[in-house]
């Protein structure tokens, strides 16, 4: 199965979303995307999923991509959350008797802790991949003096990425945006505060995996949540080496089979 569609959130916005699986899948996994990019940047990461047995479903975020939406912006913590909802709903109906993870790098990382937060016991457990949820950086906070609808440049690509070759993808890749809005930075904002007062409320099995270089989001940020949350199975693992996008490293074969193993050790 290998289909595109679109989800109209409850505020009219059209997100474009896809689903692949092969015949017959052991289990389900929703994947959430970065801050600027596009689910199109995870087709070697669904396609050894697929081959693993994982039917996979991902979708541009509001204002990503081909979705529509003002450009790279949310007005509330809330809104990612959301949006995520409404393609673990399709994928529920799509395969109602699979077990269902989730996996969310970045700002998909944020997305999918605060889903497991919002949402505990819905998922059969997440995987975080270099996950924005504490925010030692200090990427998210802006002067108070900027509106919500003022933008920034992404000159993150910089830092995406220890390969050259896809650093450059990245700055060429016309659906990766170039800028991104104050309003979306005091939202994910926020949403770390959330996150910190609510980390009790996690209590999902979670594997949280960092590039122990990632010069965009601190390793501390997984280390804390590791810390932080209530779950009982619970890991973490930080590989040398490598920066933010560990499924684009030199080591991502290793990262996505450490992924697949994961998974597999709790689909039954």
């Amino acid at each position: 199965m290998n289909s595109e569609f679109t989800l109209q959130t409850s505020d009219g916005i059209l997100l474009v979303g896809r689903i692949d699986a092969p015949d017959a899948p052991k289990a389900a996994v929703v994947i959430v995307h970065g801050l600027c990019e596009h689910y199109g940047r995870y087709d070697y990461v669904v396609e050894q999923l697929n081959a693993a047995g994982y039917a996979t479903m991902r979708f541009d975020h509001r204002g990503h991509g081909r979705s529509m939406g003002k450009l790279t912006y949310y007005a509330d913590r809330t809104q990612i959350v959301t949006d995520t909802d409404l393609f673990v709903a399709r994928m529920r109906a799509t395969f109602p008797q699979l077990p269902l993870f989730m996996i969310g790098h970045s700002m998909g990382g944020f997305g999918a802790a605060s889903y497991a937060t919002a949402h505990p016991g819905e998922l059969r457990g997440y995987v975080l991949s270099g996950a924005w949820t504490r925010d030692h950086r200090g990427l998210a906070i802006v002067d108070d003096t900027l509106s919500a609808d003022q933008y920034l440049p992404n000159e993150l690509g910089g830092g995406v990425c220890s390969d050259p070759a896809v650093g450059e993808a990245y700055a060429a890749d016309p659906l990766v945006a170039k800028e991104f809005s104050v309003g979306l930075l005091r939202s994910v904002h926020d949403g770390h505060d959330w996150l910190r007062v609510n980390a009790a409320t996690f209590s999902d099995p979670v594997i949280l995996l960092h590039g122990g270089e990632d010069g965009l989001v601190s390793p501390q940020d997984s280390i804390d949540m590791y810390g932080q949350v209530s779950s009982t199975d619970k890991s973490l693992r930080i590989y040398a080496g490598l920066c933010h996008e560990i499924f684009n490293e030199f080591k991502r074969d290793r990262v996505i089979r450490d992924t697949v193993e994961w998974l597999n050790d709790h689909v039954g």
